[in-house]
């Protein structure tokens, strides 16, 4: 190899391991803060904002912060059962349902089935954006072990429950409380809570208060299982 191009290559890798240290060092830095502050945006909200401006139908961007004890147990218990079952007891990964996942559309030609946990929805939600490519998914996996690593379940039900998107513009549950039915989020009766639950796969598509038969299936399964599950008190979840 010729000297100058050695040399040349020393220099890429250089800049390289330096721009990894720091994107490491900052990325873990920010989770580690993020555990006590607040999201007051996120990448999702920045792009959504963008793409209402220069839309033809702009709607308001609707978010609002609450800390968890605010967002009614109802709801808590509502994406519990809708959207991972199993929160409490994997590490970020359900691996099972990824299997699952996999094989349902392998065989099937129906929309794609999800395997995503409440963790990795909300890394995507808090951190990234919702495109889908496999440098995404290999962010949100990075973000997904750095919060199960530092965050408690608690934490992650509650930076999830106000940065997931519940339709054009909303973002939160508060947002979506006073959006939907006109009340705070601490507020929210079991009906309600399902009703919001079962939008989440497609919140740009659905809407709680006017669904069609298909989701109101969906939201009578997720009662359903609520109803079996019984309560959830996220201070003493389940062993």
């Amino acid at each position: 190899m010729k000297p100058g191009v050695k040399d040349k290559l020393k220099k890429v890798w250089k800049w390289t391991k330096w721009i990894m240290i720091i994107y490491f060092g900052v990325t873990i830095l920010s989770v580690i803060v993020f555990r006590w502050v607040p999201f007051f945006t996120t990448p999702m909200v920045m792009l959504r904002s963008v793409k209402e401006k220069f839309s033809n139908h702009p709607v308001e961007i609707r978010k609002k912060w609450v800390p968890i004890e605010d967002i009614s147990p109802n709801l808590q218990l509502a994406v519990f059962c809708s959207e991972d079952q199993q929160f409490f007891h994997h590490h970020g990964f359900n691996f099972q349902a990824i299997k699952e996942a996999w094989k349902y559309d392998e065989h099937s030609k129906k929309l794609k089935k999800g395997a995503s946990t409440i963790s990795q929805q909300a890394a995507r939600c808090a951190f990234l954006t919702t495109h889908r490519n496999w440098v995404r998914k290999g962010f949100e996996v990075y973000f997904t072990g750095l919060m199960e690593l530092f965050w408690s379940k608690k934490r992650i039900m509650e930076v999830y429950l106000n940065v997931i998107e519940f339709g054009h513009g909303i973002f939160g549950a508060e947002a979506a409380s006073e959006f939907y039915y006109h009340k705070h989020a601490k507020d929210l009766t079991r009906q309600e809570a399902a009703a919001l639950a079962s939008i989440l796969p497609d919140p740009l598509k659905w809407s709680p208060t006017h669904p069609g038969p298909y989701l109101a299936e969906h939201q009578q399964w997720i009662l359903d299982q609520m109803n079996n599950y019984g309560s959830l008190d996220i201070n003493n979840p389940p062993k």
